[in-house]
């Protein structure tokens, strides 16, 4: 998939607006009772970004990433700064806050996800140098595990035993792309203006 590994500047999202959407099929059966199916497994996030930009230096800055990204054509990194990490939000993330797996049968790769209640969401963006892994509660030092900060995957030098529990803390970005082909700036002063909002969509990856 055409993805480009780089972050929109946080900054260019402040004030951003979003959230998860789901998709569901309904369908009224003649007895007045519904059958309700999704074919989707995962939630997609969708996010307006933009229009709390006022700088032209901003509005600029945002102007070129989007053309760079050729408009709708490459994906991106994204802070969702509503849900960015392994933990709850305003705390710390710790070795001990996601369940990855269990070992067994020799494993060593382990894909990093997050918990919503009995979902579990994969995270194929963490952010380089965040991710701490503990294994049977005990946290490793760096050297004993790497990262695919572009997959989201854990690879420990060392099988764990079986049914060992191995867990993760991580912050993470959501990929993303534009939603839109076209940028929309007013300009209001010399030095300011405005921006449409600009849509961005989850993608897989």
């Amino acid at each position: 998939m055409a993805f480009h590994e780089v972050r929109l500047p946080a900054r260019l999202a402040f004030g951003s607006t979003g959230g998860v959407e789901r998709r569901t099929d309904v369908v009224t059966l003649a007895s007045g009772y519904e059958r309700r199916s999704t074919p989707w497994a995962m939630g997609r996030r969708r996010y307006l970004i933009g229009s709390n930009l006022r700088s032209l230096a901003d509005m600029a800055e945002l102007t070129a990433f989007f053309e760079a990204r050729r408009g709708r054509l490459y994906g991106f990194r994204f802070k969702d700064f509503a849900d960015f990490a392994s933990c709850e939000p305003g705390g710390t993330p710790t070795a001990a806050d996601q369940i990855l797996g269990v070992g067994g049968g020799g494993r060593t790769t382990f894909p990093l996800t997050k918990a919503y209640g009995d979902l579990k969401r994969p995270i194929r963006k963490p952010v380089e140098g965040s991710v701490s892994v503990a294994i049977g509660g005990v946290e490793l030092a760096a050297e004993a595990y790497s990262v695919d900060v572009t997959m989201g995957l854990v690879v420990l030098d060392s099988a764990p035993g079986a049914g060992v529990t191995v867990t993760a803390g991580f912050q993470f970005d959501t990929p993303v792309r534009f939603d839109a082909d076209r940028l929309e700036v007013t300009l209001e002063t010399f030095g300011a203006g405005r921006m449409a909002a600009i849509p961005l969509i989850e993608v897989r990856v």
